[in-house]
């Protein structure tokens, strides 16, 4: 019987290909028709995209299509999955995986509407941060170079787009520094959304018009997408029209080239969630996981010798260099020194697991410090970690005491950073000890993030050992001598030189893996990703 129906079913897909091919030509005729007809003795298209340099944009305002004529990409797919997926759950994001194949069979407005019922419904509103913390970088890494260098010819830039506003509007005001931006909005309910856009393209195209008019002296420059029907396009007599075929062209947007460099940035999935994508990682997702507990079963329980190449033939990679001359402490032989101490390893940090790379790494075990560390992480920890509890003098005098005990690892950056930034380096570790060996650490993942500033920091190592080939890269450079030796004060001089260690670490790290040194600080990162600094009650001790 299914082999019977097998020819007629592929008719039906045949014949319904054919008619939404011959819908969308009739629809892109009429609109160019419509467009021709409408404003013909005002349009000024130019090709390729972007106007002559001749012509000045500097006193004009530009109003622009956000996803025609400033993304590469046609789809708004992958953002909705972000939403789904970080902002949801894995169950959303399945959800709204599924109804793919429908969402290519209806019309845009239908399918928008779609997306965004799976995507917001039942999500907190001032709980969604999604639109700060994860959707910029997914959207800057999609910016043509071509609509971008004509944005940034322009006076005053208004941003029109057909998503919801708090998923575009953080990246547009934020990073690319646009004046205006005009999206959709949300119906809410009870602090909720309630999946609903409300019907405001009129109201969109009014409020353009009333911002236009506060800049009545300045002529208005439209930039549109050829295939794509626009309200508000009367606000202008003077456009230049793109397709996608030309967008496909662009090239991206290099990152030294963003208005507003991207440090910080929030989020669990590595990748652009493509409809392809999406299909790899929920096929593998059932093998990660029991993956992941093996990987870690192994890292508990086995000897440095045999764990370590058993891990990495199941895909983890561990990349060693060592810079370092000496690898054992000058003055751990020096009977006459009445306070023997471990060596003092400084690393910037990358994901939880830096001090068990490094630990594998010198294949011997040694103590860690951290200031924030989940329950399960300690549990499963297969070297000794201590909390810090961010109280200057009590944690020199914790540190104190462990490096009496042995080697001590320290990230004094305080809070992972995963972009190729260092963030400022706390000086306390330069009061502690003459011995201190910098260790500059990358690592490199293809599915999934290993860290978070807003999710369940119990799952991070889990989350990094998911994926299928994870990259550690651990560089020993050559050790630093501290102030240790030295009184510990207020005075100028030893305040100078404890902070001029802290620099030279950071730079000489910075230098090793090609990291930008910055001065941001772990709560400049949580302001930007969870709104807060990153401080919670004293009775966990948690971040």
């Amino acid at each position: 019987m299914v082999f019977k129906a097998l020819p007629y079913t592929l008719k039906l897909v045949f014949f319904i290909y054919r008619l939404i091919r011959r819908l969308h030509k009739n629809h892109t005729k009429a609109l160019k028709r419509t467009l021709s007809n409408t404003h013909a003795s005002h349009f000024k298209p130019q090709t390729p995209f972007s106007p002559p340099d001749q012509i000045d944009l500097s006193r004009k305002t530009l109003i622009f299509d956000v996803e025609g004529t400033l993304l590469r990409s046609s789809s708004v797919f992958p953002y909705f999955m972000l939403v789904a997926f970080e902002a949801g759950s894995l169950i959303r994001a399945f959800i709204l995986f599924t109804l793919y194949p429908i969402l290519c069979l209806v019309n845009d407005e239908l399918s928008l509407k779609i997306m965004v019922m799976v995507c917001f419904f039942g999500i907190k509103k001032d709980g969604f941060r999604v639109g700060s913390s994860v959707l910029p970088k997914f959207f800057l890494e999609d910016v043509g170079m071509e609509g971008f260098n004509v944005l940034r010819r322009g006076g005053k830039k208004v941003g029109v787009s057909k998503l919801p506003q708090v998923m575009v509007e953080c990246f547009l005001k934020d990073y690319l520094e646009i004046d205006f931006v005009f999206g959709r909005d949300l119906v809410v309910f009870g602090g909720y959304f309630v999946g609903v856009m409300k019907d405001n393209k009129n109201h969109i195209k009014h409020r353009l018009n009333d911002v236009l008019e506060e800049e009545e002296e300045e002529p208005k420059v439209c930039f549109l997408n050829r295939s794509i029907k626009h309200d508000w396009i009367s606000c202008s007599k003077e456009v230049y029209l793109t397709s996608d075929g030309e967008k496909m062209a662009w090239q991206a947007l290099p990152r030294e080239r963003y208005p507003k460099a991207l440090i910080f940035h929030d989020g669990r999935l590595a990748f652009r969630p493509e409809p392809l994508s999406m299909l790899v990682m929920f096929m593998w997702f059932p093998f990660a996981i029991v993956l992941s507990i093996f990987r870690a079963t192994i890292a508990i329980l086995l000897p440095y010798g045999a764990l370590i190449p058993i891990l990495t033939f199941t895909g983890m990679q561990l990349r060693l260099s060592n810079n370092n001359n000496s690898t054992e402490n000058p003055k751990s032989h020096d009977h006459n020194n009445k306070q023997h101490k471990g060596l003092l390893y400084v690393c910037n940090h990358r994901t939880l697991l830096d001090p068990l790379y490094l630990s594998f790494g010198l294949k011997k075990p040694f103590a860690a410090v951290t200031y924030s560390l989940s329950r399960m992480s300690e549990i499963i920890s297969p070297i000794r970690t201590v909390r810090l509890t961010r109280d200057r003098e009590q944690d020199a005098k914790t540190m104190d005491k462990m490096l009496k005990q042995g080697d001590l690892v320290v990230c004094p950056e305080g809070t992972t950073c995963r972009e190729p930034y260092l963030l400022r380096f706390s000086p306390l570790f330069a009061e502690l000890s003459d011995c201190i060996v910098p260790v500059a650490l990358d690592n490199h993942v293809s599915m999934f993030y290993g860290t978070t500033a807003g999710g369940l920091k119990c799952l991070d190592p889990f989350l990094f050992m998911m994926n299928p080939n994870p990259v550690y890269r651990v560089r020993f450079l050559e050790m630093v001598s501290g102030v240790s030796s030295r009184s510990r004060s207020s005075c100028g001089g030893d305040d100078d030189a404890r902070f001029d260690v802290a620099n030279y670490v950071q730079s000489e790290i910075g230098k090793m893996v090609e990291f930008e040194c910055t001065s941001l600080t772990r709560k400049d990162k949580y302001m930007v990703l969870a709104g807060n600094e990153g401080v919670v009650n004293s009775a966990n001790k948690r971040r």
